[in-house]
């Protein structure tokens, strides 16, 4: 008897042989979240979650190439893992990374993309680096985060002074914004997402976090397109949160103003509609184009293929 239960001389029971099929996919990880602002200053941006993505010849975060597609096996079920993203905070050091997105299965390496990198804040700079880095804050031209290797951009480098702009989040397409040397320097723009249309429809997905403006009126930083929330005004206004796997946007003083929290990841399978089972959890969002059926999931779930 073969590996798959059924002889030579027929399927044992009428159980049928298992058939192999490639699907194309995305995976988006969490964005990390905003850094609250500094006494007068206003906080940076985090990173956005990190993209891998197997569609056509679309680029992955960061410039990476293209992935391969995954090759699923009929009754084995696949894991999704969504990557919740991390939360801005009232705290210096209480912002957080977005989380991992991953998708697993028993016929095949684990794939995964790394959340986001939470806004730098001093005295630390943990957790500062993800699939795209979070941005630096104000004085002494604080770096940020790094990137992963085919999933995102750094993050941008906070201004030279303590009334210097903040810098914004790496994204999936662009490194973010510098903060400008004040008094008063705008802050630095999050970076921008990549676009795919693995759904048929082009959407830009991933955007770094604006980063708030320095004392005296600096300009908050926007965020990236593709979900990056928007840097808060010097107006005790908090920072925007992220969507779409974007960093959250710092928050702006005076006083302490949370950051914006990071927008949840997203995971989409790409299957032919001939070979499509139905047999999901978790609800995903079903569509089709052309042959295909496109199945996208914003919470944990499994497809059975």
């Amino acid at each position: 008897m073969s590996s798959f239960g059924y002889n030579i001389l027929g399927f044992g029971g009428g159980k049928p042989p298992p058939v192999q099929y490639s699907s194309s996919w995305e995976i988006l990880a969490g964005g990390g979240g905003g850094a609250t602002s500094e006494g007068p200053e206003g906080g940076p941006g985090g990173g956005a979650g990190g993209l891998r993505l197997s569609y056509g010849t679309e680029t992955s975060g960061g410039g990476g190439s293209t992935e391969t597609a995954f090759t699923l096996t009929t009754g084995v079920a696949y894991t999704i893992d969504i990557g919740a993203g991390g939360s801005g905070s009232t705290s210096p050091t209480g912002n957080t990374p977005g989380v991992d997105s991953i998708v697993s299965g028993t016929d095949f390496a684990t794939h995964t993309s790394i959340g986001g990198g939470r806004a730098r804040t001093p005295p630390t700079a943990t957790d500062i680096d993800g699939g795209c880095g979070g941005g630096g804050s104000r004085g002494g031209n604080a770096a940020g985060g790094s990137g992963t290797a085919n999933q995102g951009y750094g993050g941008g480098t906070g201004g030279p002074s303590s009334v210097s702009g903040t810098a914004g989040g790496g994204g999936t397409g662009a490194v973010g914004g510098n903060g400008a040397a004040g008094p008063g320097g705008a802050g630095g723009a999050g970076g921008n997402g990549i676009t795919s249309a693995i759904t048929g429809a082009s959407l830009v997905k991933g955007g770094g976090g604006g980063g708030a403006g320095g004392h005296a009126g600096g300009a908050p930083g926007p965020g990236g397109t593709g979900g990056g929330g928007a840097a808060g005004a010097l107006s005790g206004a908090t920072g925007g949160n992220g969507t779409t796997g974007g960093g959250g946007g710092g928050g702006g003083g005076p006083g302490t103003t949370a950051g914006g929290n990071g927008g949840d990841g997203v995971i989409i399978l790409r299957v032919p509609t001939a070979n499509y089972s139905g047999t999901t959890t978790g609800s995903p969002t079903e569509g089709s184009d052309g042959t295909d059926t496109v199945l996208t999931w914003t919470g944990d779930g499994t497809y059975t293929a």
